[in-house]
């Protein structure tokens, strides 16, 4: 089915956080619940939206659930905004054919993280500028590399300028490692023009610090964009005493997310707030610990979460 195209313009800025994929109590694709998450966080001021990546549990799906989970939001998101669509792969051929895919679905970009499987199983520097050589030249929307642990493959500063300089679709870095803001400061000092979107990431842990690098992105969870809006709006207004303020009053709530939760932190509080009916992950995933839950949920009610009351 075609899909209206987004109207956002490039350079993409602002608020992008990952959507969960929604399962129902047996572990099965809950696609309704899918619609209204969508729906509550294009509500909650999502400037676009991120699917299938690592905090939407992309490594628990089956390649079938991943394309139905892919064509019911795109069809559903209808172009009100931009969706990246994560289509990671260690094969070059696979994910060049995961990012065709996606764009001819609608997509407005894609987010890869650089080949890896496991803890040992790498590539040289070399397959990495192949790797993304190929992928580069199998699509024509951006491509947003995920710089982040879970890879453990290191990637320079120098190797990712590199990238942007030499392939034209490579303009989109979401920096999520030790020393992000230092990162991303350097890599736009690097890349010039070429580094299009240097983005935050990690559930906004580092967001303020970030934004002062020179961040014009952020993708975090989904569970309150509303809030990450208050810091970011009034910081690329020029505010940045209004945005820090608003940092400090989320921090309390991202921290948690990061440190205490994880990817289940969102579902949690779409549930408690009626956006959708379980908060499920799949197994061998373990659900949040009640006390674990009620401190999530003490702190997004202290700060009017809007996931909350969006379904009451």
């Amino acid at each position: 089915m075609p899909v209206t195209p987004h109207k956002a313009q490039r350079p993409y800025r602002g608020v992008f956080p990952v959507a969960p994929t929604i399962f129902d109590e047996r572990g099965e694709l809950d696609l309704e619940g899918q619609r209204r998450c969508i729906d509550f966080m294009i509500d909650a001021g999502s400037h676009g939206l991120c699917i299938l990546a690592n905090f939407s549990e992309q490594f628990v799906l089956t390649d079938a659930e991943r394309e139905t989970v892919m064509h019911a939001v795109l069809e559903h998101v209808a172009g009100r905004v931009p969706v990246i669509v994560t289509t990671t792969h260690f094969s070059s051929a696979v994910c060049a054919a995961r990012s065709k895919q996606a764009e001819v679905a609608g997509a407005a970009m894609v987010m890869v993280m650089p080949p890896y499987h496991g803890a040992t199983f790498r590539v040289p520097e070399k397959g990495i500028v192949e790797f993304f050589k190929i992928l580069s030249g199998a699509i024509n929307i951006p491509i947003m590399i995920q710089d982040a642990p879970v890879a453990g493959t290191p990637l320079s500063v120098e190797l990712l300028a590199r990238l942007s300089r030499e392939l034209s679709n490579i303009r989109y870095f979401k920096i999520e490692v030790p020393g992000a803001a230092a990162k991303l400061r350097s890599l736009i000092e690097a890349g010039g023009k070429d580094i299009e979107g240097p983005w935050d990431g990690e559930e906004a842990i580092t967001l303020l610090a970030d934004l002062d690098a020179g961040a014009t992105g952020a993708m975090t969870g989904g569970g309150y964009p509303d809030g990450i809006r208050q810091i970011i709006d009034p910081y690329f207004a020029g505010d940045r005493e209004k945005a820090k303020a608003a940092y400090e009053r989320w921090l309390p709530l991202i921290n948690y997310e990061n440190r205490q939760c994880g990817l289940i932190a969102c579902k949690a509080m779409m549930q408690a707030g009626g956006v959708i009916k379980s908060e499920a992950v799949r197994h061998p995933l373990q659900p949040l610990h009640p006390a674990t839950r009620a401190g999530l949920l003490e702190l997004a009610k202290e700060r009017d979460a809007l996931a909350l009351r969006w379904g009451k």
